[in-house]
């Protein structure tokens, strides 16, 4: 894997790491529990986060279509940490599989996506999923301080 690829990887590994510190322990109410209505709940960050990284490596950056319903992902509820996690796993792996196949030298490519057609290059998305995964992971650990300090 190539040096800028690896190290995106790695980036990708920190977050996953941080995020599952701040969902450990968590109780199933926390996930879904929402600081206040218009905010989003744990369980619709780690889902949309999972699904918007598979979806900017892998859909826009690898071209491998994941068939992603973004709308889908901010009404799931009732899913347990683990699935969760696990998801999130599974979208850390995938892109670091995508990544092991890119070539630098197509980092300028364009992709057209979504159905407004936007046109970004290969290193626009992958520069976005990082920079979108590190904010939702913000978000979470965000989410969970205020679980905790909620009945201080």
């Amino acid at each position: 894997m190539q040096q800028l690829f690896s190290d995106m990887q790695e980036r990708f590994e920190t977050l996953y790491r941080a995020i599952e510190a701040a969902v450990a322990d968590l109780p199933a109410e926390a996930l879904d529990w929402k600081p206040a209505p218009d905010m989003n709940s744990v369980t619709v960050l780690l889902t949309h986060t999972a699904g918007a990284l598979r979806y900017w490596v892998g859909d826009v950056a690898g071209g491998r279509p994941s068939g992603r319903v973004r709308a889908a992902e901010f009404e799931t509820r009732d899913v347990d940490a683990a699935e969760l996690m696990g998801r999130l796993r599974a979208a850390v792996d995938f892109a670091g599989e995508v990544l092991g196949e890119l070539d630098p030298a197509g980092l300028g490519e364009t992709r057209t996506m979504g159905q407004k057609d936007e046109t970004h290059s290969v290193g626009w998305a992958l520069l976005h999923a990082l920079e979108h995964t590190g904010i939702h992971t913000g978000h979470i650990q965000m989410t969970r301080q205020l679980w905790d300090q909620r009945n201080e």
